[in-house]
């Protein structure tokens, strides 16, 4: 099976779930991106490795590293294998001068890690197809934004579902767009559903 190389885009605060976050993890070679819901303490760790910053005791993640290095112990690569009822699941392939082996982690502590060992971050096709937001580059790049047609994008309230479903397929995809150009990937991922669920039903 083919591995999809990914990068860390970044992080945002979750506007639908309190204390939670969303890692943006991007496709290496194309235009598509994978929204993943953390908790805070995860987002704490990755957001540090990624703005360079040395906390003054070592975290969790940093004491893996160290202890890893002590013992002798690499982080080869992390690869995001399934995803099942919205979890994703990952596994650390790990090696010393003895043996390879393949740890199962939670996809939150598996990226934390990957960016601390500096090893790359790898998914399937199957996996980006059910979770994966397109964004449209030639749009996204437009050097002429059109503000005065733009749509406001809804806020994710609870209600967001019910107003998603009363829109037209046309409407859906003009509003997935907007959010995915303004970084709202949560909203994206849930007009990106509905409008997956329609085209089930043609």
């Amino acid at each position: 099976m083919s591995k999809i190389r990914l990068t860390v885009l970044g992080i945002s605060y979750s506007q639908t779930q309190s204390g939670a976050y969303a890692l943006v993890l991007s496709e290496g070679n194309g235009n598509r991106r994978i929204p993943i819901i953390i908790g805070g303490y995860e987002a704490q760790a990755i957001a540090i490795q990624l703005e360079g910053l040395t906390p003054p005791r070592p975290l969790t993640h940093d004491l893996f590293l160290n202890f890893a290095r002590a013992f002798g112990i690499d982080l080869i690569d992390v690869h995001i294998y399934k995803l099942e009822d919205g979890v994703f699941f990952s596994k650390l392939h790990c090696e010393d001068s003895k043996k390879e082996l393949f740890i199962d982690s939670r996809t939150s502590d598996a990226v934390a890690l990957a960016l601390r060992f500096n090893c790359p971050i790898y998914t399937t096709e199957e996996i980006i197809e059910k979770a994966g937001i397109t964004l449209d580059v030639e749009e996204y790049n437009s050097e002429e934004p059109q503000e005065e047609d733009k749509t406001e994008t809804p806020e994710p309230t609870d209600s967001f579902t019910e107003q998603i479903l009363r829109l037209s397929l046309e409407e859906l995809n003009r509003l997935l767009n907007e959010a995915v150009e303004n970084e709202e990937y949560e909203k994206a991922t849930k007009i990106r559903d509905e409008i997956k669920r329609r085209e089930k039903k043609k």
